[in-house]
């Protein structure tokens, strides 16, 4: 941006020079030609000016459209992921797996409650004790969370012929306490493909708050236990606002 308004500051310098050297030399006959010659570049100036000033924001729009399609694959990657850890104890890297889960098993609906046992302490002594029971109360076909959503294309990068990657793994959450860990992720340049390369290297170092930072777009994490992904929140406002109306 800074180099954009210096070779303004420049271009003005120069209009205003020329118009001098013009007025101070130049023949009043053959003014008119170098006036039309003038209006010529001026347009072409303001073009270049109007462009410099639009491309970013051109830019901008267009990156966060094909970003919202990515994230929304992912957003199904995760929600299979973390469908299939509930019913498996783990998660899985078998993209195929993932998507024979969602079409065939089912998940255990359980209710927690509370109650009071009487213990014996020895002695005749009995004391109340507050426990907690997990029962079944029946299963839920994990096709049901899926309804409405292709989820049989959730592995593809929309706009590329590209796939996520998939890893899962172990960390060590505390000592001796291991827990899995899954991160589906994806390079960003394939994504802005044909949108302006110096933006598109700009965009591949973002490192604002309100920016995807780093080369690539992603979700959970194989460093610590989490199910978020690397984009801002504004991407899941749509997600807020139709978990409202329901």
């Amino acid at each position: 941006m800074l180099a954009f308004i210096l070779i303004i500051l420049a271009a003005t310098v120069a209009a205003v020079l020329l118009a001098y050297l013009i007025v101070k030399f130049v023949p009043l006959k053959l003014r008119g030609i170098i006036s039309i010659v003038l209006l010529a570049i001026s347009g072409y100036l303001v073009y270049l000016i109007y462009n410099g000033v639009m491309e970013p924001i051109k830019f901008d729009i267009e990156k966060r459209k094909r970003y919202a399609d990515v994230i929304k694959n992912l957003k199904l990657i995760r929600e299979a992921e973390v469908k299939f850890k509930e019913s498996k104890g783990k998660y899985s890297r078998d993209k195929n797996e993932l998507i024979k889960f969602i079409e065939n098993d089912s998940l255990v609906l359980t209710e927690t409650n509370n109650y009071t046992e009487k213990v014996d302490k020895g002695g005749g002594i009995f004391v109340d004790v507050s426990k907690k029971r997990i029962d079944t109360t029946g299963y839920e076909q994990v096709l049901d969370y899926f309804k409405g959503k292709n989820y049989k294309e959730m592995f593809k990068v929309p706009g590329t012929d590209k796939e996520f990657e998939l890893t899962v793994g172990e960390i060590e959450k505390v000592t001796g306490l291991f827990v899995p860990v899954f991160l589906a992720k994806t390079d960003k340049e394939p994504i802005l493909k044909g949108l302006p390369r110096h933006l598109v290297r700009q965009e591949l170092e973002a490192v604002q708050a309100d920016q995807i930072k780093g080369a690539i777009v992603s979700v959970g994490s194989l460093d610590e236990v989490s199910t978020g992904g690397n984009w801002p929140p504004f991407y899941d406002k749509e997600d807020a606002k139709a978990k409202t109306e329901e």
